[in-house]
């Protein structure tokens, strides 16, 4: 499941500021993907499948080993941004995963799409989700596809910005059972 938090967002940073980077996630990111997955869950709860509770009482060996699972391999992969070099944040400030469908070949479903407050609205979104479908189509699998809570407005017009298109498909969450999950898919 993916979604993109529906709270308000803050200014985004100053047009001399410089764009963040993405690439692929490293294993030496483990401490900073510890501390950004701890904010998108703070920030979003209903977007992501643990709680904040769940994810700090998680050793750090556990988090090492599942950034080096998303770090190397065309089956599932993690995308991060963070600020340039030279830039005085070092935290990672976006996240975007994806890993192949199981039971659709050509399939890769997107998952854990974060952004911090500060940079949504400026375009980062679609930089992530442009990593993962090169990955993607690197990785043989043409095809896109991500899941968003129902009345989670603004992330569902967001991703229909970036070719996304609802496919009618209704799931119920896999957490609430008051909460429902619409698919959206498009082109890698």
């Amino acid at each position: 499941m993916t979604s993109l938090p529906a709270s308000a967002t803050t200014a985004p940073p100053e047009a001399s500021d410089p764009r963040p980077v993405v690439r692929r996630i490293r294993p030496a990111d483990t401490a900073r993907m510890r501390a950004l997955r701890l904010e998108m869950l703070a920030d979003s709860p209903l977007a992501f499948l643990e709680t904040v509770a769940e994810a700090a009482a998680r050793p750090h060996a556990e988090y090492a080993n599942r950034v080096r699972q998303n770090a190397f391999g065309s089956q599932i992969a993690a995308f991060v941004a963070e600020p340039p070099s030279g830039h005085p944040d070092r935290r990672l400030v976006g996240h975007a995963g994806g890993h192949a469908a199981p039971a659709e070949p050509g399939l890769t479903v997107i998952f854990a799409v974060y952004l911090t407050p500060t940079w949504r609205g400026t375009g980062l979104l679609a930089d992530l989700i442009e990593a993962v479908a090169a990955w993607s189509r690197a990785s043989g699998r043409p095809e896109l596809m991500l899941e968003v809570v129902v009345g989670n407005n603004r992330a569902i017009r967001a991703y229909q910005r970036l070719g996304f298109v609802d496919t009618g498909v209704r799931l119920p969450h896999p957490r609430i059972a008051a909460l429902t999950e619409l698919q959206l898919r498009r082109r890698a």
